[in-house]
């Protein structure tokens, strides 16, 4: 693959330069010193006060002579038992003892997790809270009394070799933790290098480190480096602005922050600390003369090098932890579970467009004028988060629909679902301009047709950690290195990616296969990717720490996406602590859990029932339960969001249950405001600035968000489509009604049920014909108004300038011309939203009008009137919505619902005219009416009903019997409707033999 490009430094997208940045030192109160105090005192006593009093009071506990025998034969006396119960609290103390000592000592290195004390789980959390309450102020402290601090990295420094690698540690929780341990140490190095004064920074000693080789699955990154030896992991740019371009020993050069090789020599800035590091070459005995010549060779090419470096912008890539430039794909793999960038492919052309549709920032705009203002930029910015919602939303209204029409014929609630307002519309805006149905559509084909090529290779599905969407392509993530994907997969920058071009993904068609990884959930964007993270195949738990009202904004996304995406079948996602109007969204996938108790009991039964069934079905994991012929889908995955942090016993149970998780389906999501959660496989952070770090997995997103304002907006458009809200009653009024009196003759009529005509303007210039009638379209099926934005989403779905619009517009008003008081026919209200002025009319509009009048206005009244209008309404129809608009164009109507009104609202006016005539036993009439709306709602079961209950008027049962003929051959394999056999079985008893008879 070749080399990924670095970013320009105008991407809206591109990390932001690093530099050493003041870091707020938070200054202990008088609480904390009481607390460190009283953590020293419990200890103090534990440790001292109770073997003292054991040995004054009860003696020492071992016996003066070894006689097992004869204490065998001894009775069991009241003495007998005191030293027995002595006995146990000697080994209760000493089990305390060692746990103090294990926490002491990882704590005090900073390397490895505390070993676990064996038995003493609740003994150990406790020595790990009071020896942290007890270091916390005493690293405060250090922080004041640099030489202090300096004293033992000098010694420490003198016991080593200064070119040794720093001491690792493999795993990705082993590093965590190591983390965890060691934040009061760099928060006192972080303070220590923003008290540092110029002139100190002048004298102090070029420091240089030599990248180490690979320890297990371990690789030296330059992150890493600067978290050790920086006190901060994002410091690292200043390290890479020091090396960039320089030659290293092995004769290549620093090119890209990932990208770094052992062997290297980096030089570091002057405040850096640690016994790996070499501050002067020529006097480093313990190096050997070989490195200490490279050191000093690179040493002299530091001004040169340093001065080409800084003429020139950086890349961006740092973010996947410095992955090294291995062969084989090393590092990468299950045990480290680390998450890294992709290589980036050329920019493709106008044929391998993104997966994912331009965000609306990354469209190059002149000037942002009033018409951009006032949409929700969460949603514009988050493609497959918008589609899913509007889906979703499309749905729940189309259900509204069908509901409605089975409830009774005419002036039903949700004929005309309710327009939304305020909140709601910039909202509903946001999903139209920023949807992206098409990328979720090829992904959810590129994911199935993989599960598909791998079950016909009868090779099992790999373990996902993450999937990147970028510059066209798909490329998903690893645990570890599976052999060669099927094709069209290719391998990407190593064995632990594998890479769809757009190209191949369109050659995609839908499968009958589970999805594979529905766990996969959008999180932000980096360096023009899309990072969708694989929450059931992390090995633990995933927390995430940051402000609350940040966090909620997380969880919020997370939620709403995995209840409505299009590339998961079933799962099932646990809302704790919060969302509980999420719900709405997704009933049969949401559900809200009050309390952590709950939540514990709930899966603690599932976690043993899924690895029972897992053992009783021979698989391994729910992954091989998804491929090959069984497909079983009760293997979907069961997603747990724990918005409230966990008090420290829950949070223990909790790393146990996760701890088989990602065998079994089952991921975890857990809100921490401390950061430090027990058992947590992957950390991340949300910032105030919407930015999410997770240092250790390589990443620094632009986070997707979900904020607590439009997480309401997002439910009232759901609840507001619910069919089962609000009360019962006469259906809503059109929104536009129209005058159909000879004196509401309009001046532009616009023919849209059936072929599109346009009466009372000239044709447009040929080549801009059809994008005119397109708008024109849009702006007549929504006369509450337009937002221009979703006008130009609409009209170029992958992004458009707003020079472009304008000039769209400006041809569109002169197109439509004036009314005779000189008003422009396409005006801007006062929200900035495009409307048409009375005098444009569709026959949609007017076929609205007529039904509305008939059943709720003057026919309700007089009969005549009625048939009237309703006959007159029954003739505007001459076909489906737009019946030829032409191949390509006019996608935005899969996100609208009139498709789905039109046929009702047909279907209602051919039953309500068919009674207004079998009232008169004019059957013939009646049928008449009935056939003019099957063509327009041909699977309508009323209708068919209704015509059989018309035929059977006749009294002709050869007719009735090829009606029974005719509409069973249009169900096809599915048969009949249940309640249209059942009315046949009322109506011709022996419909069954004259059909067969009939042939």
């Amino acid at each position: 693959m070749p080399r990924r490009r670095s970013p320009s430094p105008s991407s809206s997208t591109a990390p932001r330069n690093r530099t050493p940045q003041p870091v707020r030192v938070r200054r202990r109160t008088f609480g904390d010193f009481v607390k460190a105090f009283l953590a020293f005192v419990a200890l103090a006593v534990l440790l001292v006060g109770v073997p003292v009093a054991l040995a004054m009071t009860a003696g020492w506990p071992f016996p003066e002579t070894f006689e097992p025998m004869e204490w065998l034969k001894q009775d069991i006396s009241v003495s007998t038992f005191l030293s027995i119960l002595t006995f146990v609290v000697w080994l209760a103390w000493a089990q305390f003892t060692a746990c103090v000592l294990v926490e002491m000592k990882a704590a005090l290195s900073g390397v490895g997790v505390p070993g676990r004390v064996p038995g003493a789980g609740p003994s150990q959390l406790l020595a790990r809270q009071l020896v942290a309450a007890l270091l916390l102020v005493g690293a405060t402290a250090a922080s004041f009394t640099p030489s202090l601090a300096q004293l033992g990295q000098t010694y420490d420094g003198n016991q080593r070799p200064t070119v040794a690698a720093a001491q690792q540690t493999p795993g990705l929780l082993a590093q965590q933790q190591e983390q965890a341990a060691g934040t009061a140490a760099a928060v006192a190095e972080q303070a220590s290098h923003t008290e540092a004064t110029p002139a100190a920074k002048k004298q102090g000693d070029t420091k240089f480190y030599r990248i180490q080789p690979p320890e297990g699955r371990h690789h030296d990154s330059l992150w890493e480096i600067a978290e050790r030896h920086l006190g901060d992991g994002r410091r690292y740019k200043e390290i890479f602005e020091l090396n960039e371009d320089r030659v290293q020993p092995d004769g290549s050069r620093l090119s890209e922050a990932s990208l770094i090789r052992p062997g290297w020599i980096m030089e570091m800035p002057g405040d850096a600390r640690g016994g790996d590091l070499v501050e002067m070459p020529d006097d480093a005995p313990e190096v050997s003369p070989e490195v200490r010549q490279q050191i000093s060779d690179y040493a002299r090419t530091g001004d040169g090098a340093h001065e080409q470096g800084g003429a020139h912008e950086q890349g961006g890539a740092h973010e996947q932890g410095g992955a090294q430039e291995q062969g084989g794909g090393e590092g990468s793999g299950g045990g480290t579970a680390h998450v890294d960038l992709p290589q980036q492919r050329p920019a493709p052309g106008t044929g391998h467009a993104d997966l994912q549709r331009p965000a609306p920032d990354q469209v190059a705009t002149p000037a942002q004028d009033s018409s951009s203002f006032g949409l929700p930029e969460a949603l514009l910015t988050a493609p497959l988060l918008a589609a899913g919602l509007l889906g979703a939303l499309g749905h729940r209204r189309r259900q509204a629909l069908w509901q409605s029409a089975f409830a009774g014929i005419g002036g039903r609630r949700g004929m005309e679902p309710p327009t939304p307002t305020g909140d709601a519309l910039d909202v509903q805006d946001a999903l139209l301009v920023g949807a992206d149905p098409e990328g979720v559509r090829l992904l959810d084909r590129s994911l199935r047709g993989l599960a598909a090529s791998l079950a016909a290779e009868s090779r099992p599905l790999p373990t996902v950690y993450a999937a990147w969407m970028s510059n066209g392509d798909l490329h998903l993530q690893l645990a570890q290195p599976s052999g060669k994907p099927p094709s069209p997969w290719q391998l990407g920058q190593d064995q632990t990616f594998w890479m769809l071009a757009r190209a191949d993904a369109e050659t995609y068609e839908d499968v009958d296969t589970a999805a594979p990884y529905p766990g996969l959930v959008g999180l932000g964007t980096m360096d023009d990717s899309r990072l969708l993270l694989n929450l059931e195949s992390v090995p633990g738990i995933v927390s995430l720490s940051g402000r609350e009202e940040d966090r909620a904004a997380v969880f919020a996304s997370v939620a709403a996406e995995l209840a409505t995406n299009g590339w998961s079948d079933r799962m099932t996602i646990t809302l704790v602590g919060f969302g509980e109007d999420l719900t709405a969204l997704a009933p049969s996938r949401l559900r809200h859990l009050d309390g952590i108790e709950a939540l514990t009991e709930t899966m603690e039964a599932e976690t043993r029932q899924r690895r029972g069934a897992l053992g009783a079905a021979g698989h391994d994991s729910v992954l091989t339960g998804r491929t090959g012929p069984a497909q079983h889908t009760r293997w979907a995955p069961h997603l747990v969001l724990l918005a409230a942090e966990p008090s420290p016993e829950d949070a223990m149970t909790l790393a146990e249950l996760a701890a088989d998780a990602s065998r079994l389906g089952i991921g975890y999501l857990v809100g921490t405001g401390s950061g430090d959660l027990p058992g947590a496989a992957w950390e991340m952070e949300i910032t105030g600035e919407g930015r999410l770090l997770a240092p250790l997995l390589g990443l620094e997103l632009d986070a997707q968000l979900l904020p607590a304002a439009e997480r309401r907006a997002v439910v009232e458009l759901f609840t507001d489509a619910d069919p089962e809200h609000g009360p019962d009653g006469p259906g809503t009024t059109p929104p536009f009604l129209v005058d159909i009196s000879e004196q509401g003759r309009p001046a532009v009529y616009a023919r849209l049920v059936g072929p599109y005509e346009i009466i009372g303007l000239e044709t447009p210039d040929g080549e801009r014909s059809a994008l005119l009638h397109e708008a024109l379209a849009l702006l007549l099926l929504h006369r509450e108004g337009v937002h221009p934005r979703v006008l130009s989403s609409a009209l170029w779905p992958r992004g458009v300038t707003d020079d472009v619009r304008e000039a769209l517009l400006d041809r569109l008003r002169d197109w439509l011309g004036t009314d005779p008081d000189g008003t422009p026919r396409l005006r801007t209200d006062d929200a900035g939203r495009l409307t048409l002025a009375k005098s444009v009319v569709s026959d949609l509009d007017v076929l609205r009008s007529l039904y509305h009048e008939a059943t709720q206005g003057r026919g309700v009244d007089s009969r005549a009137v009625r048939g009237r209008l309703l006959t007159d309404a029954l003739v505007l129809v001459r076909g489906p919505l737009l019946a030829d608009r032409s191949e390509g164009r006019y996608r935005w109507l899969t996100h609208e619902i009139v498709d789905a009104q039109l046929p009702l609202l047909v279907a209602d006016t051919g039953l309500a005219l068919a009674e207004f005539h079998m009232e008169k036993n004019r059957a013939e009439k009646a049928i008449e009416a009935l056939n003019a709306a099957l063509r327009t709602a041909p699977s309508d079961e009323r209708l068919w009903n209704e015509l059989l209950r018309a035929t059977h008027a006749l009294d002709d049962p050869d007719r009735l019997t090829a009606l029974a003929s005719d509409l069973l051959t249009r169900s096809g394999a599915r048969g009949l409707p249940p309640r249209t056999e059942a009315l046949l079985d009322e109506l011709l008893p022996t419909w069954r033999d004259a059909v067969a008879a009939a042939g």
